[in-house]
């Protein structure tokens, strides 16, 4: 399925959860915030929350520095 994720378009399995869009980006886990169509997701239900066709899928990653 055609997917958004961070402004590029991509392809995902059907059936692709918020935990696949965010593996196919990063093997972090923690310091990630994920939003899927502007609605921020909660780490526990990544593996829960399933993406349709076209969904616009944001993935963060705190950085840190000074």
């Amino acid at each position: 399925m055609k997917v958004t994720i961070n402004g590029d378009a991509g392809e995902l399995p059907e059936g692709a959860t918020v935990a696949h869009a965010v593996q196919s980006l990063t093997a972090m886990t923690s310091g990630v915030a994920v939003a899927v169509n502007d609605v921020v997701v909660s780490r526990g239900a990544w593996e829960s929350t399933s993406l349709s066709e076209n969904d616009r899928v944001e993935v963060l990653t705190a950085v840190q520095g000074g």
